[in-house]
């Protein structure tokens, strides 16, 4: 599959960052629920006066409630409308968007780029607060409480046992024909100076509900619920666990997107369309 762009188009990177509490989720839907690719494809073909709309292509497709601060998405424009309007774009989409939407960067993409498949890795934040009066109501729509003390120590210890490339399944919402298999980069807990805790969880890619379904036995295991063996237990059977809760939403953000240098990026966007198999596992490609 070639990520050559068309004859008389412009690929288009934009950077952005969303509130995705009144969201149903980025991806566009057949019902016309408000997402956030809906907002900025309309909110893209007014702006430029547009006849069809250019349809955007995201880094990772964030559920609904889910919020990012550095979500990467691109559009193929027609080469005279974006040198048209490419000067105003950014200001003028400022003014058409909703306030819990903001676009930061609109620049032309180099060549080979793909918002989705050219990332290396991405990186999100999941925060909880353990604290017993709960939740700082400034900070409500995007920390989760939990009703019990928490050892970070264990938490960190569990987390260890699920990095590395594994297959997932036992922490993904099922795909038909789609991958689990998944390299898990980094998963650690910091509190911070207000008493938060903030899980840092980066891989490769993620599959439906992964890191809200790690975040969940993890907190498991910090309450006491469960041992520091426990998830590691859950990721070796590789079937899902009715025990491992996916925690709500608001507490999930979408924080970093990363790709390799320009010269690099066709042969990423080519590899990681490629379905793996982890080694020894009999699938060839």
């Amino acid at each position: 599959m070639s990520d050559d762009v068309q004859p008389g188009f412009v690929r288009v990177r934009l950077d952005l960052s969303y509130d995705g509490k009144d969201f149903s989720g980025w991806a566009k839907q057949a019902r016309g629920q408000r997402t956030v690719q809906a907002e900025i494809e309309d909110a893209l073909k007014t702006v430029t006066r547009s006849s069809e709309t250019y349809e955007l292509t995201v880094a990772g497709r964030t559920d609904a409630g889910v919020h990012a601060r550095g979500q990467v998405a691109h559009v193929d424009l027609p080469v005279a409308l974006w040198e048209e309007h490419r000067e105003k774009l950014l200001r003028r989409l400022a003014g058409r968007l909703s306030h819990d939407v903001r676009i930061w960067k609109v620049a032309e993409a180099p060549a080979g780029f793909n918002a989705r498949f050219s990332a290396i890795w991405r990186r999100y934040a999941y925060r909880v607060t353990d604290h017993p009066g709960g939740v700082d109501p400034l900070l409500r729509g995007h920390v989760l409480w939990h009703d019990w003390t928490l050892d970070m120590d264990a938490m960190n210890a569990a987390a260890e046992r699920l990095v590395g490339e594994h297959d997932f399944a036992a922490y993904c919402k099922k795909r038909e024909g789609a991958t689990t298999i998944r390299t898990l980069q980094e998963l650690r807990w910091e509190r911070r100076p207000d008493g938060i805790l903030e899980a840092t969880v980066k891989a490769d890619a993620f599959c439906h509900n992964m890191v809200r379904s790690l975040v969940g036995a993890l907190l498991f295991v910090g309450d006491g619920h469960r041992p520091v063996e426990w998830p590691g237990k859950v990721l070796a059977a590789g079937v899902r666990d009715s025990a491992v809760h996916v925690v709500r939403p608001h507490g999930l953000t979408l924080e970093e997107v990363g790709y390799p240098a320009d010269d690099q990026l066709a042969a990423r966007s080519r590899e990681a369309r490629n379905k793996r198999s982890l080694p020894g596992s009999g699938g060839c490609c």
